[in-house]
């Protein structure tokens, strides 16, 4: 996973405990699960649109 090892991913996971304590990391979690879909929705939503686009340049033709 890019590169990291798994002391990597530990010291990295460690860190992140320390800066935002237990509680938050949920919360943090939910949030950038909800950034993830929010992103992929407005992806599908463009590429549908692309779509709709080059249809309409084939039938133009």
């Amino acid at each position: 996973m890019f590169g990291l090892g798994t002391t990597e991913i530990l010291v990295i996971a460690l860190i992140i405990l320390l800066l935002f304590g237990g509680r938050k990391i949920p919360e943090l979690m939910k949030g950038l699960g909800k950034g993830v879909k929010s992103f992929k929705d407005g992806m599908k939503e463009v590429e549908k649109d692309v779509d709709i686009n080059d249809e309409k340049k084939e039938e133009a033709k």
